[in-house]
């Protein structure tokens, strides 16, 4: 198989590393591309079918993902489409599916090793039933990261078992399907291998294991050669079982001169398994939530986490009119925002949030809001924030409204960790004093939101009341799609500086906003035209400036090449250069990770210091990223005095770069990328906006599964530090206040790993589907170093109804359609049925997946429900969804489509038996 244009591939082999799937000596099939393979095609086709019943036409420009996405969200919208929401989709699901390899590695289940069929079937099921739970509660997030890993389970089944080699050329539909049963396994005390001294004999699986059809897998020892007598071993360096008679082993994992045939065939077997587990999560989504969990949306996300005490009246009202103008102005275009998302917050309350697609309900919903409570100046500032952080998309803009203090500041250090993992923009604005701390809260005041807004690349903007609307146009500048940063700079205190920055010919509303008081600048464009701070409309922008924001928009013309802003200032500020533009990058730090199947694994914390940093970056523009060149990424400290530390690039292709930085800089860093679009022949800037540092401590931690209701939940954590050993404090907190139990503390010796234990608990009436996302930090005595982890739990009610949905197709009326088709357009023809899930959780839907007629059912809530449905003799086929409470997936699919004669009428089932089928059911 090759690879996928476009994808990033956050595990992909290098420089002789192994992992499942990856062939040696040519080709380039891995679980990454395997999934990358699976994923677009069914997202295409998903896409395809939103497209037709749309009535627009889908047609892709080229097979990148940027393009696929362009044509998904459709060709009438105005304005610029981004993939960088795809394009972190995938990244996120391919991710956790290589964890599968580090965190797991000595599990056999996760890899159906060591005839561990039953065990691995049940991860597989039950993340198939978290995922769906997920996905009813728009939980996407966490649905993709159980989604990467069963699907590493799924296609480890066809490399490491004999499935292939019995013949199979198809899937295996029992493994996501719990209520079929796994037959003619081969038990513990049958022999399934013979002898390999070479380690490469073509089939070393005995002839009566291939003569009765017995299913087995390779035993694999990471820590151990033993295994039952007689069994086949995983294989390979890494498997110590492979060195003990019958030695060898049956992976197909690499491809090899002595499998190529069996490679290949575990290869389209995988492929095809995983297209069937994603159309089983998409007939239970539904076309609309699959493609949300796969990022398919306008990049535009809004949210407003909005302080509602007494005070507020006046912003309250600004916030709406902003939401107000943004929903108007936006209709219909890419620009509209994909999500709206609303959380309130007073003292000592805070929550819900509120997350709709719907525009309008967005506009009920904050005009709901009043301001009342309070009473004291601190507020629940950041428990709002956190409930965002969380439960919005990664890469979420965010604005805050507030006129207070936080009260809540010990969330200040999981804020920082959740906005550096979510790589989400938070804004404020502030319209109070912000300088009255309290007695139980340390030096709080508004420099805690500042230095929040400069780590997450935001703006904290502090105006008056009377001057908060005028403010808010920030707001409508990033409520867009396709949003860039080019620079952005900060300066403590502040001092004259100039600042070059690149525009290229793709960028379009540029905006440059300086924060901060008592500046003066002067613009420069690359013909040498220039326009002070005091010229509020020139040859070059527009100034606009409302407490200690200078917003300037550009004109549209001669904007591409190199500008200049000098800025004079003794006051602290700060600058940001944005706009809008197709030419994007997405990226993530990472560390190696060894083990039978090597690879490299994204970094949850902050990179360790000490050792060279390593980044896994993927660029994407318009036409893919086949028409980009990258010529330098450097890690830049964002406030002075200003470094640069370059990276050497490896080009793994298709927009994929590997990046190492061999000299990391003290303080907090950005990204910064430059590069040349071959089409436009323009040279481009971007850049990250959040702020990294590095640590000397590192925490690590892993979710192995969903968590039920009301059962105590153990994470175990291991923590270490290169630094000075001693005593470091755990902190952990959670965005659901779900209780913990953990050490207030562990004790470290440099160099050593200390392993402890997280208990969380959900209260029994948490429903099925939440997740709850839990922050766990390690800081020292002194408070100099920390570093943190943040995992996403589910929360997935024990599922006991595994059956499908059943259908019986009672009648089919179609003896007036024509047996010519062109003459079918006034004809008709009816078909009923009857669908049932019997003793299971109930119907809760059924659609169309495949027909152009009238669909109309009798209540869901009824035992037995009636179907009737009714077509144009031009549409001959008819395929009906049905789905249970719990996401198991009924089909009921009918063809009239006939050569010749015999009678159109059809009676499936006598209505008699229908009437005691039905009699039966509802009697229990």
């Amino acid at each position: 198989m090759t690879s996928v244009p476009g994808l990033a591939l956050l595990t992909l082999v290098l420089s002789g590393s192994t992992m499942a799937f990856v062939p040696i000596g040519g080709g380039a099939s891995t679980h990454v591309s395997i999934t990358g393979t699976a994923l677009l095609d069914k997202v295409t086709e998903t896409c395809r079918a939103v497209a037709e019943a749309a009535g627009h036409e889908f047609n892709p420009t080229g097979p990148s993902p940027d393009e696929l996405v362009q044509a998904c969200l459709g060709p009438t919208a105005t304005g610029e489409v981004s993939g960088a929401k795809f394009h972190s989709a995938l990244q996120e699901i391919y991710v956790q599916n290589g964890l599968v390899d580090r965190d797991f590695v000595n599990s056999a289940p996760h890899h159906f090793n060591s005839e561990a069929f039953l065990e691995g079937r049940s991860l597989i099921t039950e993340g198939m039933a978290t995922i769906k739970a997920n996905i009813r509660s728009e939980n996407f997030q966490a649905a993709r990261e159980t989604l990467g890993r069963i699907l590493h389970t799924l296609q480890d089944f066809y490399s490491h078992s004999n499935w292939v080699e019995l013949g199979n050329t198809d899937p295996y539909i029992n493994l996501i399907r719990p209520d079929l049963l796994l037959d003619n396994l081969a038990d513990v005390d049958t022999a399934t291998c013979i002898d390999c001294p070479s380690g490469t004999c073509p089939n070393p699986i005995l002839p009566n294991v291939l003569k009765d059809k017995m299913l087995t897998s390779g035993y694999m020892g990471v820590f151990s050669a033993a295994k039952p007598k007689g069994k086949c071993s995983h294989g390979g360096a890494g498997d110590l079982t492979s060195t003990v008679v019958p030695r060898g082993g049956i992976s197909k994992d690499e491809r090899r001169p002595d499998n190529v045939a069996v490679h290949n065939a575990a290869v389209k077997a995988a492929t095809a398994a995983s297209l069937l587990l994603l159309q089983d999560i998409r007939l239970a989504a539904g076309d609309n939530d699959f493609l949300r969990m796969m990022g398919i949306a306008r990049s535009s996300v809004v949210c407003f986490v909005i302080d509602t005490t007494g005070s507020m009246s006046d912003d309250i009202d600004a916030a709406r009119e902003i939401v107000y103008k943004i929903i108007d102005s936006k209709r219909g275009t890419q620009d509209e925002p994909s999500e709206y998302i609303l959380v309130p917050f007073n003292d000592p309350d805070f929550g819900p949030m509120i997350r709709t697609t719907d525009a309008d309900k967005m506009k009920r919903e904050i005009s709901k809001l009043k301001a009342d409570g309070g009473g004291d100046t601190p507020e629940m500032c950041l428990s709002g924030l956190q409930i965002a952080l969380t439960g919005s998309p990664d890469n979420t803009y965010i604005y805050v409204f507030t006129d207070a203090i936080a009260k809540d500041i010990h969330l200040k250090d999981a804020i920082e960790a959740l906005i550096m993992k979510t790589k989400s923009t938070v804004s404020f604005f502030m319209t109070g004093a912000g300088g009255r701390p309290r007695r139980s809260i340390k030096a709080a005041s508004f420099e805690d939101y500042k230095q929040l807004a400069l780590a997450s690349g935001g703006q904290a903007i502090q105006v008056s009341k009377n001057q908060l609307p005028q403010a808010t146009d920030v707001i409508l500048d990033t409520a867009t799609s396709a949003l860039v940063t080019v620079l952005q700079r900060a300066r403590s205190p502040g001092k004259q500086e100039t600042f070059p920055f690149l525009l290229d010919e793709s960028l379009k509303n540029i905006t440059i906003y300086i924060t901060g008081t008592s500046i003066t600048f002067t613009l420069t464009n690359p013909a040498g035209v220039t326009q002070s701070h005091n010229q509020a409309s020139g040859s070059l922008a527009t100034i606009q400036t409302v407490g200690n924001l200078r917003r300037i928009r550009l004109n549209a013309d001669n904007q591409i090449g190199t500008w200049q802003i000098n800025i004079v200032s003794s006051q602290p500020y700060t600058l940001k250069v944005s706009g809008q533009s197709t030419t994007t990058f997405i990226y993530d730090f990472v560390e190696r990770f060894g083990g039978p199947h090597p690879g490299y694994a994204v970094i949850s914390g902050r990179p360790l210091a000490g050792q060279a940093a390593t980044l896994m970056l993927t660029v994407m523009g318009r036409k893919g990223p086949s028409l980009m060149t990258i010529e330098d990424v450097a890690l830049v400290t964002v406030s002075g005095p200003e470094t640069h530390s370059n990276g050497t690039t490896t080009d793994m292709g298709n927009g994929n770069i590997l990046v190492t930085v061999d000299s990391v800089p003290e303080g907090e860093f950005v990204v910064l990328l430059k590069g040349t679009d071959k089409e436009s022949k323009s040279d481009f800037q971007r850049q990250s906006t959040t702020q990294i540092s590095v640590s000397k401590v590192n925490i690590q931690a892993g979710v192995a599964g969903s968590v039920e209701p009301g059962e105590a939940f153990e994470l175990p954590f291991s923590v270490m530090t290169q630094g000075s050993g001693g005593a470091y404090e755990i902190q952990a907190t959670n965005d659901r206040s779900f209780p913990m139990n953990f050490p207030k503390s562990v004790t470290l010796t440099t160099g050593v790993y200390t392993n402890a234990t997280l208990t969380i608990t959900p209260p029994a009436s948490t429903p099925s589907g939440t997740d709850v996302t839990l922050t766990l930090e390690a800081k020292s005595a002194s408070g100099a170093d920390s570093n943190y982890v943040v995992l996403r739990l589910s929360v997935v009610t024990k599922i006991t109804d595994f059956f499908q949905p059943k259908c019986v197709v009672l009648s089919v009326l179609a003896d007036d359609c024509p047996k010519t088709q062109s003459e079918c357009g006034p004809f008709q023809w009816d078909l009923m049925a009857s669908l049932t899930d019997g003793n299971g959780t109930g119907i809760e839907s059924i659609s169309l997946s495949q027909g152009a007629g009238n669909l109309t059912t009798t209540s869901l809530t009824e035992p037995v429900v009636h179907v009737n449905y009714t077509a144009s003799c031009c549409s001959q086929i008819v395929e009906l969804i049905a789905v249970d409470k719990v996401g198991n997936v009924g089909k009921c699919y009918h063809s009239i489509v006939r050569s010749a004669g015999p009678p159109a009428l059809t009676l499936s089932l006598p209505l008699c038996l229908f009437l005691l089928l039905s009699a039966f059911i509802t009697r229990g």
